[in-house]
């Protein structure tokens, strides 16, 4: 699905779902984009050594002017090796970000895995996912 200009071109969703919590951004930069779209394959996260993520239901998030992103769901995530984070960012066309640190042993890294809990309306399939650093962690994939 195609989320940014296109979402405008949705009349018979619109009228059926008003928007309640519409994304800023698209208003200030109509010509952005934020695409999502399922992962047909295996994405598997790990650090350390240790598996900290393994789905056959990732999405990727593929943005203006950024790489892809592979967004995973919580329930996938081993929440033993997370760590809440006071750190928060806001986007203009995803919403508010909170995000965790990965503790591995005794080793931290820090704000490691970041999730739109309330993403606007234009990103909704984000509610319930996660995505992690690749700078900071390992991303495997493994087509279907």
């Amino acid at each position: 699905m195609r989320i940014g200009k296109s979402v405008r071109m949705m009349a018979v969703e619109d009228m059926m779902f008003p928007q309640t919590n519409p994304a800023p951004g698209f208003k200030m930069h109509p010509d952005h984009a934020v695409e999502t779209k399922l992962y047909r394959g295996t994405v598997r996260v790990s650090a350390g050594g240790e598996k900290l993520a393994e789905t056959r239901f990732a999405v990727t998030v593929q943005e203006t002017n950024h790489a892809p992103v592979f967004y995973i769901p919580i329930d996938d995530i081993e929440e033993r090796y997370l760590t809440p984070s006071s750190h928060v960012t806001r986007c203009p066309f995803k919403g508010k970000a909170r995000y965790w640190n990965l503790k591995i042993g005794e080793h931290e890294i820090d704000n490691a895995v970041w999730a739109y809990e309330t993403p606007y309306d234009e990103v909704l399939e984000l509610a319930g996912l996660a995505a992690f650093y690749p700078n900071k962690v390992t991303i495997e994939t493994e087509p279907a």
